[in-house]
């Protein structure tokens, strides 16, 4: 999710985001890092050097060197670019190489079928229990056996309340008639024919060819409103006033609201779509111990807030939403009344359904005019 955010939302999801990811971490991010010093208890379990596998600027440098000087495990920092990019390593190596790999939902589902992703032992994090139930028991590990997740992408609609006349609440409001040619959204058909789904109180995975369409033809009414169908910086027209409401992947809106708090965060009463990032100990990794250190570390509340605040991606650890900071809690935590049972994964769909998505795309970006 971290650099394919378009993969997570559209296979995952969703970062960004959301989400997964198109995106940029809030902070300047490291290319290989190690870190350095000890916790005797953690380097007695684990000790030596944790290989990680993962995109650049995952963690700020602070959180790795406080790592090392509490445990004395210095950390080997591998980047990939994308999440096939890791798979296909972890293939040739047949699951070995690596101590701790994060990477996006869909592909995490793919490496435990290959067997590549061993079963985690959660005794040995005591900070496991802070992980914030909501993003676990999903598709790509539904008994919670392989993976600790690390990071969400989370579907919102973003507007400048200065520049709009309406109170929006939902994705039902986007048609309203004042909103005419002021809309940006991202260039992702599963989102965005999954925001007319909603509206039809569907599922973003249905499978039914006519329910596809029929969402299709809600979404044309949309069209007027449409003014830009993009991928890239979307956050940057929502700033530049070029547009006033924005549907865009999680570190976009992290962006937008980090430059104008002024902006209003809007999750959608329909329902919202997710993706996450997660961590897994790869089958035949030379260090697990190390990789069950560093992630009961990361779990802390000050180390998971600093991390996400950095990251700009939603917090997935619940004892940790009390240490974001206000200028982040409300763009990277989940509201505490939000109905979360609305919440849903998009994932993978048959051809027939792909198909269908694909054709009803296509109609709805000629009826925008583009």
């Amino acid at each position: 999710m971290k650099k394919t955010l378009t993969a997570v939302l559209l296979l995952g999801l969703l970062c960004g985001l959301l989400s997964g990811c198109g995106g940029t971490s809030t902070q300047a991010a490291p290319t290989e890092t190690a870190a350095s010093t000890n916790t005797a208890a953690a380097t007695t379990a684990a000790g030596g050097t944790l290989n990680l596998y993962t995109w650049e600027g995952m963690f700020p440098q602070e959180v790795l060197d406080d790592f090392t000087k509490e445990t004395g495990i210095q950390v080997n920092y591998s980047n990939f670019d994308y999440d096939e990019t890791m798979l296909a390593k972890l293939e040739s190596t047949k699951g070995g190489d690596y101590d701790l790999v994060i990477a996006d939902d869909y592909i995490i589902q793919t490496a435990i079928s290959e067997g590549l992703a061993q079963k985690l032992d959660t005794s040995k994090m005591q900070n496991y229990g802070n992980v914030n139930s909501v993003y676990q028991g999903q598709f790509f590990d539904p008994t919670n056996e392989y993976t600790v997740p690390y990071g969400a992408g989370v579907q919102t609609i973003v507007y400048d309340p200065s520049a709009v006349s309406i109170n929006i609440t939902g994705y039902s409001d986007l048609f309203d008639p004042s909103l005419k040619n002021s809309i940006g959204i991202i260039d992702s058909n599963r989102v965005i024919d999954g925001l007319a789904l909603k509206i039809l109180g569907q599922s973003y995975n249905t499978e039914n060819v006519d329910t596809i369409k029929a969402a299709g033809e809600k979404l044309k009414e949309l069209a007027p409103n449409i003014r830009l169908i993009k991928d890239d910086n979307l956050q940057d027209d929502l700033l530049s006033g070029e547009i006033s409401v924005a549907v865009m992947y999680t570190s976009q809106v992290t962006s937008a609201m980090m430059a104008n708090p002024n902006l209003k965060v809007v999750f959608p009463k329909e329902g919202i779509g997710f993706g996450i990032m997660a961590n897994f100990i790869p089958s035949k990794a030379p260090n697990a111990a190390a990789a069950y250190a560093f992630m009961n570390y990361i779990l802390r509340p000050d180390v998971s807030a600093k991390c996400f605040e950095y990251l700009g991606y939603y917090c997935t650890n619940k004892a940790a939403d009390a240490d974001i900071s206000d200028d982040y809690k409300s763009f990277l935590t989940l509201p505490a009344d939000l109905d979360t049972s609305k919440m849903e994964m998009i994932q993978s769909i048959g051809a027939d359904a792909t198909a269908a998505h694909e054709q009803v795309w296509t109609e709805f970006k000629t009826a925008c005019g583009q």
